[in-house]
């Protein structure tokens, strides 16, 4: 480099160190002459002494703790706004559904009626002076919070050592029913006291307490005191007299506890504490209230009006669903549906499972029952989620995922037809290990070489486990198991059904909606369908909006047609000859499995005929054993009284693999002209469980075993089969099932179902 250059460099930099010192030497100057100016213009307001610590301390510290609480309560309100994110907020929790069955007759309703043809001043004084010395007397005052009230509760609750007040306003209350639910959490609490004030900043008073009047739960199935005035009293809410106007007032509190159509007594104890409430409030007088007091309200007796709340749940929640897809431009929220149920097969159903548990509930141990009948078409006639919907309103045939044991097998078979086996193809029934899992069969004993039809019909529980080996080929069982649970999907089962060795004898669990329409595949010819209980969505005016057979998903081919009849044909002789004979039926083709899990926890029976296909489960909901229930017992029998109801007055129509139903022999006490004169049924009961001693179960396995010996020796010397298969298939139900060793090797139920090992607890 030229050396000008250095020295050209060597100055610039000079330069700029100059320039930079003489900046900042210029900016600390003037920022000293500004904080000695702004001092000397400070000291002017300066306060000393008394004055400061009284005055300006506090002042300087509340500004401090205000900054921060403003920052902390934004915090707290952003996840309460999202709630109102949805411009449509007011109308999207209004939904109201009236439901009628599949004749048009009204079964039930679900859901928020907004009804603006009553406007607020058609109310009752009465009624508007009830609620508001009972829920908020000063919610014409306050700003969305009542303070006064809320801290008067927090005291009184302080006092009395728990709940005794509740602190929350009436916009308060409106605000958890729109946005929020009923969990009793501090964050719940949070967000309902912001959005009582975002409540108050766009509705008025009189639009806050008109859709709290209209959107309250009021027990019973109602919502508003217009809804609650027709249920309870038969009447509208402009109506209403004084006595009437305090039992409404009283249900705000706790509906369910206070409901009059279930505890009268209560309902008019609680209607004379409002009655108090409005004498202290000071809207009315002694002498005003005391003509309520002498004649309280009377209600409408409602004990005998059953509604099938399983499936309008089920209905109401496929309908919100449903409404979901609707193109956004479309206001409607109240709306009339058609649903697929029959009310005279829903109530053979509930009759059924209840005569049946309470027969027989306490000697099987067994204390829940679900089921579900269903069309071919996938629309569901009739649901049963538990045994008693006022005690336990979770839906055992929708939610409760169980494990189903052998009735999960027609799947495998189906898969082994698929995949080259015929009904008539020959396995060895033998011992057979996967890794350390060993699954055996009932009394650990084997019937050597047997077609696929006997060993469905018997429920062997070692052949679906080599078809999963031997479909698997060289690939392994894994390989096997999934075929096995790609064809469970085209059948339409959600379930999560993960890999293990087990699951070909049925030891992934399902859902009893999923299973009894699964199966009515086979009685449509390989084709599946999706199940629904929705047929029909009108508008309150009577517009067609939805209709399932124009707008619902199309059946799919899930199988061939010739699979499906094979597989009908097979699953028939469970029926006729196999484990699940008092499911048959007089004259109606009928085919199903029957299944029951380790330890006896689970029992099933699922079958079909030519016009429905039906699951029933009886258990328990803490997963505790029954006293050995098969799926061949109380569940076949429940299956056998609902589908005697469903066929009444049904046209039977022929199930493809099996032909037309045969009639069933006579009982020995019927006449010639008893029999001619109307068909009869399988008089077959299944009675309390009988109890085996285990010298006398030995017994039987090793009269079994013998059996089996000589009907192997019989075919080898005649190449006849003399041996009664039914002798063979009619083995002890109510033996005592072997529990999983140690080592895992399986003992089958006594209709073959052995699930995986017993969970650990």
């Amino acid at each position: 480099m030229p050396s000008d250059w250095k020295q050209r460099v060597r100055n610039f930099f000079l330069d700029l160190d100059a320039r930079i010192d003489s900046t900042l030497f210029s900016s600390g100057k003037g920022l000293r002459e500004l904080y000695e100016r702004y001092s000397t213009f400070m000291d002017r307001f300066y306060v000393g002494r008394w004055k400061r610590w009284v005055f300006i301390e506090p002042l300087s510290e509340a500004a401090t703790l205000g900054l921060g609480g403003m920052i902390l309560m934004l915090t707290l309100a952003i996840p309460a706004f999202r709630e109102t994110a949805d411009e449509d907020w007011l109308k999207k929790s209004d939904l109201a559904v009236t439901f009628l069955d599949r004749y048009g007759n009204p079964i039930g309703s679900r859901g928020i009626k907004h009804n603006d043809s009553i406007p607020l001043e058609d109310f009752p004084d009465n009624l508007i002076k009830a609620t508001l010395a009972t829920e908020d007397r000063r919610f014409y005052d306050h700003f969305g919070i009542d303070v006064p009230g809320l801290a008067r509760a927090l005291v009184t609750n302080a006092q009395a050592g728990g709940v005794r007040q509740g602190g929350s306003s009436i916009t308060q209350q409106l605000a958890k029913n729109l946005f929020l639910n009923n969990e009793r959490t501090i964050e719940r609490k949070v967000k309902e006291a912001f959005l009582a004030i975002w409540l108050e900043t766009r509705l008025t008073k009189n639009e806050i307490l008109k859709l709290y009047l209209d959107r309250a739960y009021m027990g019973g199935g109602t919502f508003g005191v217009d809804g609650a005035a027709h249920f309870y009293f038969n009447k509208s809410v402009r109506d209403v007299n004084l006595a009437e106007a305090a039992m409404l007032a009283g249900l705000f509190k706790a509906p369910t506890k206070y409901a009059p159509h279930i505890n009268l007594p209560a309902a008019r104890a609680r209607a004379n504490v409002v009655l108090d409430n409005l004498v202290d409030a000071g809207f009315m007088t002694e002498g005003q209230v005391f003509g309520a007091r002498r004649n309280p309200a009377v209600a409408v007796d409602r004990r005998d009006e059953n509604s099938p709340n399983y499936y309008l749940d089920y209905a109401f929640d496929e309908m919100r669903k449903l409404v979901d897809t609707f193109p956004k431009s479309y206001t409607e929220r109240v709306f009339v549906v058609r649903t697929a149920i029959d009310m005279n097969v829903q109530k053979a159903a509930e009759e059924a499972i209840e005569n049946q548990l309470r027969q027989f509930g306490r000697d099987y141990h067994a204390t829940q029952a679900a089921t579900v009948v269903s069309d071919l078409d996938g629309g569901i006639r009739a649901m049963v989620g538990g045994r008693d919907y006022g005690a336990s309103q979770f839906n055992r045939a929708t939610d409760a995922y169980r494990q189903p044991g052998s009735s999960f097998k027609p799947y495998v078979y189906t898969t082994a037809l698929l995949n080259g086996f015929t009904p008539n193809s020959k396995i060895v029934d033998g011992p057979v290990c996967i890794g350390n899992w060993c699954p055996q069969n009932y009394g650990h004993s084997y019937s050597g070489q047997v077609t696929l039809t006997q060993a469905i019909t018997r429920s062997i529980n070692v052949v679906p486990v080599k078809l999963s080996i031997m479909m698997g080929g060289k690939e392994g069982p894994k390989a096997g198991r999934a075929k096995i649970v790609e064809v469970a999907r085209r059948f339409g089962l959600k379930a999560p059904l993960p890999d293990t060795p087990s699951l070909p004898i049925g030891s992934d669990e399902v859902t009893v909606l999923e299973h009894a329409v699964a199966y009515a595949t086979f009685p449509n010819r390989g084709k599946a369908v999706t199940p629904h209980s929705v047929l029909e969505v009108r508008t309150g005016a009577g517009d067609l909006v939805w209709r399932w057979d124009r707008d619902g998903p199309k059946p799919r081919q899930a199988i061939p047609p010739n699979i499906a009849a094979d597989m009908a044909g097979m699953m028939s002789h469970v029926v006729s000859e196999g484990t699940a004979r008092r499911a048959a039926l007089d004259g109606i083709p009928t085919a199903g499995k029957t299944g029951t899990t380790n330890a006896y926890r689970d029992a099933w029976f699922v079958g079909y005929t030519g016009n429905f296909t039906c699951a029933v489960w009886y258990g328990n909901d803490d997963y505790s054993p029954t006293n050995r229930m098969t799926g061949g017992s109380l569940p076949a029998q429940t299956w056998h009284d609902i589908m005697v109801a469903a066929h009444q007055g049904v046209e039977v129509k022929e199930l493809v693999g099996v032909g037309m139903g045969q009639k069933l022999p006579p009982q020995p006490a019927q006449t010639n002209a008893q029999a001619n004169a109307a068909p009869r049924v399988l008089e077959t009961k299944p009675g309390p469980p009988p109890v085996l001693t285990k010298r006398g179960a030995d017994i039987l396995v090793r009269v079994e075993k013998m059996l089996d010996d000589a009907a192997r020796t019989a075919e080898k010397t005649t190449g006849k089969t003399t041996l009664n298969e039914s002798s063979k298939t009619g083995k002890a139900e109510s033996s005592s099932a072997l529990a999983f060793p140690e080592n895992y090797v399986a003992a089958a139920g006594p209709d073959g179902a052995t699930p995986a090992p017993p969970r650990k607890n």
